[in-house]
């Protein structure tokens, strides 16, 4: 799915926000970061369906949204392995 392209959007007065990061490849890890964790609180749900309800549902949309704002907090305070390796 190209996100760019036909990605998920909220509409909020007139206001149109992309939900989420702009690449297929930010997404992929961004959803690897909170899937687990969304299917584990939300045992009769799953995150594709998620995604397909929020392109028509404002709910869904800013549950959506909430979820990748944690991703991307994720994202940011992951702890990165040193490209240089290990430092004796």
């Amino acid at each position: 799915m190209s996100h760019a392209k036909d990605g998920l959007y909220v509409a909020s007065n007139g206001v149109v926000q992309h939900i989420g990061p702009e690449t297929d490849a930010a997404w992929a890890r961004f959803e690897l970061l909170v899937r687990d964790d969304f299917d584990h609180m939300h045992c009769d749900d799953t995150f594709d369906d998620l995604k397909l309800r929020a392109r028509f549902s404002k709910v869904d949309q800013g549950l959506l949204r909430d979820w990748m704002a944690i991703a991307a907090h994720r994202a940011e305070t992951a702890v990165l392995p040193d490209a240089t390796g290990p430092t004796r």
